[in-house]
Order: C-alpha cells, then sequence, then structure tokens
C-alpha cells in the first residue's frame, strides 16, 4: 500500500519505547468519530521523529516528497540516505518520522483489549483483522 490515510479520527501517540525504538499511534472507536474500529500504525527502527501527541483531525501516513525532505533535511541535517526512510504523518503538517517502513492493522476492538502489535499475542490472531505496511 503507497501511503495510509484515515481522515476525521482521533489519533494519539499511545508508546514509545526508546530501548527497542519502536513508535506507536492509535485511534480507537468512538462515538464522535463514527467509527467501530480500532486503527494501529507502529514504526519500528525510529532514528528521528517530530511528532504532536494527538491528531485530532485524522492521520496520512506517506513517504516524505523529494521537496519535503529537502526542507527536512535542511532543518534537521538529515543525511541524504534518510530519504527513502522519512514518513510524514499528516497531509499538510510538519509531523514526520524516520524508521522503517509503518505498519498498519484494524479491527473491531474494545478499548481495553491488547494492541493490535502486542508481538506476545499469535498472528494472525482469532478476529478478523486489516493489515497493511505504507510502503
Amino acid at each position: 500500500m503507497p501511503d495510509l490515510a484515515r481522515e476525521g479520527r482521533l489519533f494519539r501517540v499511545v508508546g514509545f519505547a526508546a530501548s527497542h525504538r519502536q513508535l506507536l499511534l492509535r485511534s480507537d472507536a468512538l462515538a464522535v468519530d463514527a467509527t467501530d474500529t480500532r486503527v494501529e500504525v507502529y514504526f519500528g527502527h525510529v532514528e528521528l521523529m517530530l511528532l504532536k501527541p494527538i491528531y485530532e483531525k485524522g492521520i496520512h501516513v506517506r513517504r516524505a516528497t523529494g521537496a519535503e525532505f529537502a526542507v527536512l533535511q535542511e532543518r534537521h541535517d538529515l543525511p541524504a540516505e534518510d530519504a527513502a526512510f522519512t514518513w510524514m504523518i499528516e497531509p499538510d503538517g510538519d509531523s514526520f518520522v524516520v524508521s522503517g517502513d509503518p505498519s498498519w492493522r484494524e479491527a473491531a476492538r474494545e478499548f481495553e483489549d491488547p494492541s493490535l502489535f502486542d508481538f506476545s499475542q499469535p498472528w494472525p490472531p482469532d478476529f478478523p483483522v486489516e493489515h497493511g505496511t505504507v510502503d
């Protein structure tokens, strides 16, 4: 999948493990969003990130364009080889992550249920789930 767009949903940064360089964004099902699924986006091998704690209007995860990367490269002294690993989070924002290819999972889950990226749980799970990788 070239990108992941989930507009109109409230996303939050719900986890960052510095020792494992992992970042997790989540949107739970909310009546205000008129949604009934949880969406989680996982970034592994995180090198650098500039994030908001909450994305009230949704996210659009995609590879940075050449022009966007040039601006980020100048501002943050990024090496040229990071261009292939720089992911924009918002359609028109400055939020970005330098990491491996992001993965996403979406399923009907209760708020208290474990993360869809709980690696101690079997995969695939015994409930319907959509998933993919942004590349």
